[in-house]
C-alpha cells in the first residue's frame, strides 16, 4: 500500500495535537516522538515524490531521443 505526504502530514498533526492536549508528561512525550517520525516519513515522501517526477522527466526524453533516431532509420527517404 502506497502512502501519501497528505496522510504522513495528517497523523503528524494528529500527534502534534495529542501532545498538546496530553495532561500525563509520558504520554506527552510518546506523542511528540510519534510526531516527529510521521514529519521524519512525511518529509521522506516529498523527496520520493520529487525524485519519481525527474526520473519520469528523464524517461520520457530518453523516449523522445530513441523515437527521435529511430525515424530516420526506418525512412530513409526523409
Amino acid at each position: 500500500m502506497s502512502q501519501t505526504y497528505e496522510f504522513y502530514d495528517q497523523r503528524a498533526r494528529a500527534a502534534e495535537v495529542a501532545a498538546e492536549q496530553a495532561v500525563l508528561g509520558n504520554v506527552r512525550e510518546r506523542e511528540l516522538r510519534s510526531a516527529k517520525a510521521w514529519r521524519s516519513m512525511a518529509d521522506r515522501q516529498l523527496l520520493i515524490d520529487a525524485e519519481r517526477v525527474k526520473a519520469d522527466e528523464i524517461r520520457a526524453e530518453r523516449r523522445a531521443a530513441e523515437l527521435e533516431a529511430a525515424l530516420p532509420a526506418e525512412n530513409p527517404a526523409a
